[in-house]
């Protein structure tokens, strides 16, 4: 078994595509050569599912960009971590003080933000519009939290890690481009800054205007189906586990992925 197989997502993730692999693989295996380039790298399940030699992975969420720069240096927790109110509101605390100073981008942000999120409901991701993590407390009966995570650095050192908006990356035609957007519902406060209608038109218009293979999912809203149909993305429909969800909804949701892969 290769190392690739038998790492799993470091992170609770809302929206995780890890089981949108078996869909992803049949199309990634055509372009292996490529890099792959997620503008919304999120909880890497589909960076790590595909286990690419190459790749460009990219977020606009400076706390979880410093947790995988520290994955890639061979992350060893050494914070206190327990399934326990009072400390989840200690470590939120202190790790919304760190992130207000020049030690936002330690090692002990990494593991508190590593820590929060294995703890705090529902997986949640979630600042206010000071730019502090707000996640209450979880529900969980039992958390295995991982201390070590020196199996990830041998794969993530081959990856390059970028922070900002999708815009700023630099693709070409020997890119394979994977978006996977927030969805286009109510919850879009996953950053400080959101993201908003006109950014899920920037998004479809940037993926058009990319020259290599492009593959995009989203919720299956009225208006994204209007907005990749009418860019002449080629849609397919498929029924998404919700695993994580902000309402603590698990119905399956309607999703789309939309491809351009003859470009």
């Amino acid at each position: 078994m290769t190392v690739a197989s038998r790492l799993n997502p470091p992170l609770k993730w809302a929206g995780g595509k890890r089981w949108l692999i078996p869909h992803l693989l049949p199309l990634w295996e055509q372009y292996t050569d490529y890099r792959l380039v997620e503008p919304f790298c999120g909880g890497l399940a589909v960076s790590l599912g595909l286990a690419p030699k190459r790749a460009l992975l990219n977020d606009i969420n400076p706390h979880l960009l410093n947790f995988y720069r520290w994955l890639q240096k061979g992350l060893v927790i050494s914070s206190e971590m327990e399934n326990e109110k009072e400390t989840y509101y200690r470590a939120r605390a202190r790790f919304n003080a760190l992130i207000k100073t020049v030690e936002r981008d330690s090692k002990e942000a990494a593991g508190l933000f590593y820590y929060l999120n294995r703890t705090g409901y529902n997986g949640l991701c979630r600042f206010n519009r000071k730019g502090e993590f707000n996640v209450p407390f979880g529900r969980y009966k039992r958390i295995n939290y991982v201390r070590d995570f020196r199996d990830y650095a041998p794969l993530l050192q081959r990856w390059e890690f970028e922070l900002g908006d999708f815009t700023a990356l630099e693709t070409s035609s020997g890119d394979f481009v994977y978006a996977d957007p927030p969805y286009d519902v109510e919850f879009t406060q996953y950053a400080q800054q959101g993201f908003s209608w006109d950014d899920q038109v920037r998004l479809a218009q940037w993926l058009h205007a990319h020259p290599g293979p492009v593959v995009a999912s989203n919720q299956a809203s009225d208006r994204i189906v209007e907005l990749y149909g009418d860019l002449g993305f080629t849609l397919t429909f498929l029924d998404a586990p919700r695993r994580i969800a902000c309402t603590g909804d698990r119905t399956p949701a309607r999703e789309i992925l939309a491809l351009k892969l003859n470009a």
